[in-house]
């Protein structure tokens, strides 16, 4: 039996954020990926990015559309490789989506190497969400390591937690958008000073999150002392429920977003108090489980979590070239 035809795909680079109409596409390309695999497949930040005009002197895209005569998808757009610029010093971000129809097609390879003629490969840590034997097998093709492991863990409702213990100094209440988004951000970034990613949030990241349909001010605590001063945050949300002619019915599920605690109140154990308080808010809403992200070599972390009923439940692997690893 012969092999099917490798599809006829070409390649466009695009610098800066990309076009509404290549955006819906995109869009939809990754709303079919996470259908097929359960994952999505790019991080949140890279979509705050797509979508924000300050951030396109960062971003560099090469999107694969497939030939005119081929209509078995409702789009021509079948693959994209996106990149945040970086340098050897602050190594920027590479994620990518294949259309599950035409994977094992070559498509992934030739968006990569169509991506590194307009930017050095070299300064970028790829994210490989749910790591599959197909990307681990890319990023050695690249010459990239695996460098870093994000765990998802994942409660069932139902379990018991012990309800937080907050000191009688300290006040655990909802974010108020008019007035805390300064403060929000100037005590996240101490809290994440060591932390790429999640440190460097700037008020128009905040925005762009608070625009969201998830978000919900109720569900983002805010631990502040008596002159009012953040000391520490809780920010949960919520994935909407979901019904997929593949995979079926997902149930609502409550995600604990992120937890942080400004430098001078860590050691305290308000970051445990502000865990318990957020699970106890999002209990509140019914939902029949949590989840939420960990590095794999935070152990205090995954012992909490472990104590606290959260099992492993997927992991996204960070992969970075030979040189960087």
């Amino acid at each position: 039996m012969n092999a099917a035809p490798k599809p006829e795909v070409s390649i466009e680079i695009v610098t800066g954020t990309p076009e509404p109409a290549v955006l819906s596409e995109l869009l939809q390309l990754l709303a079919a990926a996470e259908e097929a695999d359960g994952n999505p497949p790019l991080s949140e930040q890279t979509l705050v990015d797509l979508r924000t005009a300050s951030a396109s002197g960062l971003l560099v895209g090469a999107y694969g559309y497939l030939g005119q005569d081929d209509d078995t998808v409702s789009t021509d757009l079948v693959g994209a490789a996106v990149a945040v610029r970086g340098d050897q010093a602050n190594p920027g971000t590479l994620e990518m989506v294949v259309h599950p129809s035409f994977r094992d097609s070559g498509i992934a390879a030739a968006l990569i190497t169509a991506l590194g003629t307009e930017l050095d490969l070299g300064t970028l840590r790829a994210w490989a969400h749910g790591n599959h034997e197909a990307a681990a097998k890319l990023a050695e093709r690249f010459g990239y390591a695996p460098i870093r492991e994000l765990w998802r863990m994942r409660m069932v409702a139902g379990t018991q937690v012990p309800a937080p213990e907050v000191p009688e100094d300290i006040t655990i209440r909802a974010f108020d958008p008019a007035t805390d988004g300064p403060g929000w951000v100037a005590a996240n970034a101490a809290a994440f000073a060591q932390h790429q990613e999640q440190g460097a949030m700037t008020d128009t990241d905040l925005a762009s999150r608070m625009s969201e349909d998830w978000f919900d001010p109720a569900g983002f605590l805010l631990a502040v002392d008596k002159a009012g001063k953040i000391l520490g945050f809780h920010w949960t949300k919520v994935h909407p429920a979901l019904s997929s002619p593949t995979t079926g019915e997902h149930q609502a599920i409550g995600e604990i977003y992120v937890v942080g605690v400004i430098p001078e109140a860590q050691g305290t154990g308000l970051g445990k108090v502000l865990t318990l308080a957020g699970i106890a808010h999002l209990d509140s809403l019914g939902l029949d489980a949590l989840m939420l992200y960990v590095d794999a070599d935070n152990t205090p972390a995954v012992a909490l979590y472990r104590k606290l009923g959260f099992t492993k439940w997927d992991v996204d692997v960070m992969y970075a070239p030979v040189s960087l690893s």
